[in-house]
Formats: C-alpha cells, structure tokens, sequence
C-alpha cells in the first residue's frame, strides 16, 4: 500500500483560511484488512485537519466521514477487478472521500426499502453527505462523497 500525504507549505494559520489542502492517498489490493486500513488512514487524516487546520469536527461529521470511507471502499473492493484508490482531501471549510476503482460501472441507487437485502451502501453515503457524484475515468470510475464543515 503507497500513501501520500501532503499539507500547507508553511506552517502558520493567520486570518484566513489556507487555500491549499491537507491530501492523504493510499492504494489497495483488496487484501483481508482493507477497510480497516482505509478507516485508519482516515482516522489519522481527521486528527491532522483539525490539528494543523483547525477544522471543526464534530462527533456527528466523524461518524458520518468513517462510515462514508467504509461503505465507499467496501462497494470498490466487492465490485472492482483490482487495486482501487481511497482519496482524502480537505480543509478548514470541506472535506471530500473520492474512490477511484478499475469498473466502469456506476453505482446504483436503489429506492429506500427496508426489506431489501443489501445494496444500501450508496442510499447511506448519500444521506451521509452533501453532495456525491460518480463519473466514469480513463481507469473506471470515481465516486466523490463532499462534506461541508462547520465554521
């Protein structure tokens, strides 16, 4: 697994918020573990937006960004035919969980019904979210979960 992390070129927070992100990268082979890794990689993400950023996180954005990373990775890693990219990018303002897989695929949102078994992964992440969007790419496809952030 390579991750990549980067954040502001200084290290000072004065006024404004920076332009710049904090990004955290990582790949995975869908080996047994994977959506616990990517749950701690953003685990750790988490911690250093709001340390080094000062972003506001409340109990509720946790839950729902944890659960979005787990629903997200556990859809590319059931329905992709190799390794797929979890991407975190954020700042004092947004955060977004971008997925990138090798299927062409797009998800399918289902009409709510509690009787179905499975295929609830994308009805929660777009009631976790501000805004989801899906589009095919060169390799297959992503899929972006946005959260706004209190200020």
């Amino acid at each position: 697994m390579n991750e990549q992390a980067t954040s502001r070129l200084d290290g000072s927070f004065q006024g404004s918020p920076p332009t710049e992100v904090l990004l955290a990268a990582e790949v995975f082979d869908g080996e047994p573990g994977c959506i616990a890794q990517a749950r701690a990689l953003a685990d750790r993400f988490l911690a250093r937006l709001a340390a080094e950023w000062l972003a506001v996180l409340g109990d509720h954005t946790r839950s729902d960004l944890m659960l979005a990373v787990s629903e997200l990775v556990t859809n590319a890693d059931r329905y992709s035919h190799g390794p797929y990219l979890l991407e975190l990018e954020g700042d004092a303002r947004r955060i977004s969980v971008t997925v990138y897989d090798s299927s062409t695929a797009l998800p399918v949102l289902y009409s709510p019904d509690p009787a179905r078994l499975g295929g609830h992964g994308m009805e929660i992440v777009v009631a976790l979210c501000d805004r989801l969007t899906a589009e095919r790419v060169p390799v297959g496809k992503r899929i972006r979960a946005e959260f706004q952030l209190s200020t």
